[in-house]
């Protein structure tokens, strides 16, 4: 026999089931080591060292491993087909080094789809550990742990509020802000078009647009103002109009090429408003289920059998004329040969989405996804006609032009066509028409236009620059975008990233101070020099070396700078967006306020950013940092919405700790007026009268508890928005709830959180039962404070995120429980049984707990617990 390890319990277990009885499959959860988070795991004095460790939670699954190893004298590393699977094979080898003497051999397999075929293909083809790709996971390993351990302290003593930086997230970074401060330096232009609506002598309408006017042929920004549009409109109306030309073309459209790792992701975004990290999270389950390959990959190639089974489905599907004469075969463009897998593709290409029946609505769409775009890249092209139709009239001075477009033959068309970021109109078909017939106007109307600043990034649009760049790779995307919203650098809001103030300062203090760190180019190179010792070509010390000497030496020389220093640099630096020329023509930096005082940058205790007037606290003018001194400047008396009902004035102020809305002044009567401060995601130029009111106004009263008559409250508290029952918090998710909810709703949220902790009330009753345990008992769905999650005896396994309580299924819950029962060490599976046993059984339980008291403090409580219900037995 031989003991087969792969990272996840749902790939065991499909692995398991080709491998049959002669293999022990075990999970190694990931990987099983790592740089301890303290300084000195590498060292650049010792040649790059690197100090690793297993992790606690892994001690465990490395004891289960060597445990089988005993009994088995072959170990099959057979983890994920790129770097990061290899560098996991590498970890398991060195951990386990001490049980794999005596002569047993070590082996690596790896598969591109996990397939009966795959697998026991793989599993005659071995191999050793491929030390080139592990040289590039250490690499890649020490560059993120120097420029972490290093770079981050900069960063919290320099610049307040500031949280960490990483290698490739603040390049990342960079671009969002970037694109937020073109956005807020755009001016719009005006502009205008002039349509006519045109009927042919067949009485078929058709729509035109101005291109000539004068003779002279039209460009964007020629019609500027109402009053040209106006005599433009005058100039079409007054002439008789005829059929000028008319030209058809033939037009073909190939399809897109199969998906690889980016395009996935972006086109998950598009379509269904999917996030990098959700997109990766749906797509791992259908791989490690054996739905489709590799994920992972900047390879859009595809095997030679899956081009003719894909073939054979379109036939079979649609019909001959549907299947090319030749097949299509996609240049593969990756950079990096490690990465440079097969494309991601259903693993049978006649298994459409129908017949998969996928329980998870994540997994259903992205199947669908993936499906499609796999049969449509093999599919005949679309045949299409366009046609232009050009109107004017006989002195020349003006013209009209009309565009649409047919399809003649859908081809790939009929199961696919790609989203856009940017949506077009469509060109619709034209009419019959006749070089020379004349046209009859229904109408002709000008229509007004403004220039658009950039749009925001998207995860999709973000993922497509990063790519262009040639930064991060396909393994890396959803974790870089993650990770900057995780620090609160960025926000998403309606699926746009956002840069928030702290992501602002960081960008502005790196770029200024560190700015060879954070250029594309510098960035890109790194990553193909990663990519030259990932194939064998470079040594990655001397990548290391190189990197360490000038980042080092760039560190030092901040050494000596002050905070106040660092502000007036990043003021500086921003300074053409924090102060925008204004339109009297006076000093954008003088406070609009007392008049004499000049603005500077501030930072909040909190870590947000704004601009204050440098005569404070004789004035105590501020506004955010994202705007100019109008629309959205909170003035230091405050920016008044109204009055209640009462008469009191109602102002939205800046204060130390962020924007807040305040009833009333101090006085001497009243030194304290109520205050409240803006929830999170509530932003300034949003506040109105009536959500002021709001917050003033909490904690808002619901009603008496139905079970005791106790006032029941809704409010927003330090931990967020909350209901409140005598003395019992409980959250609530959204903000907007705790204007809205209602007492039915309020006690289900308090019955929840009264099943936790001590003096627990009854629990709540599970949301779904799934099935009977193989070991006995029932497997339900719970409700839970971090949310829903599914229990068996004792224990309790949390969904992961996406995962809705309504779809998961019995074999997705054991799986979850089995991973939940092994990181909580000890034979956990042998507890759910002792705890379905009668209460004689209970005994031997409880006298093994004075054996803990051996333990540290937290374990002797149980003790002394215990010793009360002795003397009461």
């Amino acid at each position: 026999m031989a003991v087969v390890v792969v990272e996840s319990p749902a790939k065991a277990k499909t692995i398991n089931k080709y491998l049959g009885s002669d293999f022990t499959v075990l999970a190694s959860y990931g990987h099983v080591r790592d740089l301890p988070a303290k300084d000195g795991s590498v060292d650049p004095e010792q040649d790059f060292r690197m100090e690793w460790e297993v992790a606690p939670e892994s001690k465990k699954h490395v004891r289960a491993i060597a445990e089988a190893l005993k009994s088995d004298d072959t170990l099959i590393l057979a983890t994920d087909p790129d770097r990061e699977g290899e560098a996991i094979s590498w970890h398991l080898k060195e951990a386990l080094a001490s049980s794999l003497k005596k002569g047993k051999t070590v082996a690596r397999v790896t598969f591109n789809a996990i397939t009966k075929d795959a697998v026991t293909k793989a599993m005659k083809e071995p191999r050793e550990v491929d030390e080139a790709l592990v040289d590039a996971y250490l690499a890649r390993r020490a560059l993120d742990y120097l420029v972490g351990f290093t770079l981050s302290p900069v960063l919290w003593r320099k610049l307040p509020g500031a949280k960490s930086a990483g290698r490739v997230q603040s390049v990342c970074l960079r671009l969002i802000v970037e694109r937020e401060m073109e956005i807020e330096a755009f001016r719009a232009q005006e502009y205008w078009t002039v349509k006519a609506v045109l009927t042919t002598p067949r009485g078929q309408e058709f729509e035109a647009t101005l291109t000539v006017l004068g003779g002279k042929k039209l460009s964007k920004f020629d019609i500027p103002t109402a009053e040209a549009a106006e005599l433009a409109v005058k100039a079409v109306t007054s002439r008789t109009l005829a059929v000028k030309s008319v030209e058809a073309k033939p037009a073909t459209r190939n399809p897109w090429p199969p998906f690889m790792t980016s395009t996935l992701q972006q086109e998950a975004s598009r379509k269904y408003g999917m996030g990098a990290k959700a997109t990766m999270s749906a797509a791992q389950r259908l791989y490690e289920a054996g739905h489709i390959t590799y994920m992972r990959t900047d390879g859009i190639d595809m095997a030679p059998e899956a081009v003719m089974a894909a073939r054979d489905e379109i036939k079979r599907r649609f019909g001959p004329t549907y299947v090319p004469d030749s097949p299509r075969m996609y240049k593969n463009k990756a950079k990096n040969a490690q990465e440079a897998h097969e494309c991601i593709r259903p693993t049978d290409m006649s298994a459409g989405p129908e017949k998969l029946r996928l329980v998870e609505a994540d997994q259903k769409k992205l199947y669908e996804l993936i499906w499609k775009r796999t049969i449509a890249s093999q599919m005949a092209a679309a045949r299409l006609e366009r046609t232009s139709v050009d109107v004017g009239s006989a002195d020349g001075e003006v013209m009209l032009r009309a565009n649409g477009q047919v399809v003649l033959f859908d081809g790939f068309l009929a199961v696919y066509d790609e989203g856009r970021d940017d949506e077009d109109e469509d060109e619709g078909r034209l009419p019959q028409v006749m070089q020379g017939e004349g046209v009859e106007k229904s109408g002709v109307t000008p229509e007004q236009h403004f220039t658009q600043p950039p749009p925001r990034y998207t995860e999709a649009t973000l993922v497509k620059r990063m790519e262009e760049l040639g930064i991060g790779r396909p393994s890396t995307y959803a974790s870089i975008i993650g990770t900057i919203q995780d620090r609160e650098y960025v926000r998403k809001d309606k699926n746009r990233l956002i840069p928030e103030d702290k992501g602002r300062l960081v960008t502005a203090f790196l770029t200024n101070y560190f700015r060879r760190y954070v250029d594309f180019d510098f960035t890109a190179d790194l990553e193909t020099q990663l990519d030259d010792v990932s194939a064998g070509e470079r040594d990655y010390k001397e990548v290391l070396s190189r990197f360490w000497r000038d980042f080092s030496a760039a560190i030092a020389e901040t050494a000596d700078l002050r905070i106040g220093e660092v502000l007036d640099k990043i003021d500086e630096f921003l300074a053409p967006h924090l102060y925008p020329a204004r339109a009297d023509g006076s000093d954008p930096r003088s406070c609009p306020v007392c008049g004499s005082g000049r603005l500077h940058l501030k930072t909040a205790r909190s870590g947000g950013a704004f601009i204050g007037c440098g005569n404070y606290p004789d004035c105590r003018y501020t506004r955010p940092i994202g705007g100019g001194d109008e629309g959205g400047a909170i003035s230091g008396d405050g920016t008044v919405l109204g009055q209640d009902a009462d008469g009191q004035p109602i102002s939205l102020r800046a204060g130390r700790f962020g924007p807040y809305v305040q009833k009333g002044e101090a006085s001497e009567a009243n030194p304290k007026p109520p205050r409240a401060s803006l929830p999170k995601g509530w932003s300034p130029e949003s506040m109105t009268l009536e959500r002021a009111v709001q917050l003033l106004a909490l904690p808002r009263p619901i009603g008496p508890h139905p079970a005791d008559g106790v006032l029941v409250e809704a409010g927003i508290g330090r931990f967020g928005p909350y209901v409140k029952h005598g003395p019992v918090y409980a959250n609530i998710p959204d903000v907007e709830e705790v204007f809205t909810i209602g007492m039915n709703r309020a006690v289900e949220v308090l019955a929840q959180k009264a099943t936790r902790g001590r003096g627990a009330s009854a629990p709540v009753g599970p949301l779904r039962v799934l099935g009977a345990h193989p070991d006995g008992g029932e497997v339900q769905v719970m409700p839970g404070k971090y949310g829903p999650y599914v229990k068996w005896a004792k224990v309790n396994a949390t969904l992961p995120k996406g995962v809705e309580p309504e779809a998961v299924t019995l074999d997705e819950a054991l799986a979850l429980i089995a991973e939940k029962a092994g990181k909580s060490g000890g034979k956990k599976a042998a507890k759910p049984k002792a705890a379905a046993a009668p209460k004689a059984a209970a005994a031997p339980k409880a006298a093994a707990k004075p054996k803990a008291a051996a333990k540290p403090k937290a374990a002797a409580k149980p003790k002394a617990a215990a010793k009360p219900k002795a003397a009461k037995a």
